[in-house]
């Protein structure tokens, strides 16, 4: 048996390269150093981060620091998929947004991402039937990032927010992997119905600034929906819509609009 002694980076490289980023930030800018440690190197995990991180921002006088970082602590480790979407995210913010050039810019400043992740500890608590913690996470959430998900809802990996100033999605929306949208975007209801009434989003989707997508309807995988759009009925697989209300105005452009983050109408 080897006696090799296996470095972090091995293990969790991602973890590894944010612990390098803030050593670097603190000999950079050693006024941030009281910050960056308690954010990033005093934690043994980015789980133990993420947890820090979800209760310092949503703590209030009706609900106290220790209490949620117990209960952030507890969803991290029954539930090892809530650390890869995290990790995935964090993926996805760094590729696609100019305004990120380390991986710890996201876990630290961006709330966008922030915002994601403390969804899904929340969703973690909906699942498990829990749902007035989930319903006040929610409530912490929308407060101090302006991003209001249901905890209900159902969002997958590699998801970008930019901005994420006024986001709204609801009870029964559905978000696939890989998809990026931007400030002001609403996946929302057409009324007052109960049931499944909210958007279903594909894999690989971008939906730019200020779109609205309303009610039970299908945004097929690689679309795009272009700003300030308003989205009433099913989009195909790889179109661009675009219009109040939207309309195909043309092919998605390219096999992951998500990724690419073109939102020129090109030749419409």
């Amino acid at each position: 048996m080897s006696n090799r002694r296996v470095s972090i980076a091995e293990v969790d490289p991602v973890w590894s390269r944010i612990c390098e980023e803030a050593s670097a930030a603190i000999r950079a800018e050693p006024l941030m150093g009281g910050l960056i440690h308690s954010g990033v190197l005093h934690h043994a995990s980015m789980e133990r981060a993420l947890a820090y991180r979800f209760s310092l921002k949503l703590a209030s006088g009706e609900m106290s620091e220790q209490i949620l970082r117990e209960i952030a602590d507890e969803a991290y480790d029954s539930d090892p998929t809530l650390g890869a979407a995290a990790r995935a995210d964090l993926a996805a913010v760094y590729d696609r947004d100019p305004a990120c050039h380390r991986l710890m810019q996201a876990l630290l400043y961006f709330k966008g991402y922030q915002a994601v992740q403390a969804y899904r500890v929340g969703h973690r608590l909906w699942q498990q039937g829990r749902h007035d913690l989930a319903y006040f996470i929610q409530m912490r959430v929308s407060e101090t990032f302006g991003v209001d998900i249901h905890p209900a809802a159902k969002i997958g990996r590699g998801i970008m927010i930019d901005h994420a100033h006024s986001i709204v999605v609801g009870e029964t929306a559905v978000i696939g992997d890989n998809v990026s949208m931007l400030h002001s975007v609403t996946l929302g209801g057409t009324g007052k119905e109960d049931g499944d009434r909210h958007p279903k989003i594909g894999d690989g989707v971008l939906i730019g600034a200020g779109a609205k997508v309303l009610g039970n309807i299908t945004v097929g995988h690689c679309s795009r929906i272009a700003a300030g759009s308003v989205v009433l009925e099913s989009v195909p697989p790889c179109k661009t819509v675009a219009g109040v209300p939207a309309r195909i105005v043309g092919e998605a452009g390219c096999d992951q609009p998500s990724v690419v983050m073109d939102q020129i109408l090109h030749g419409v």
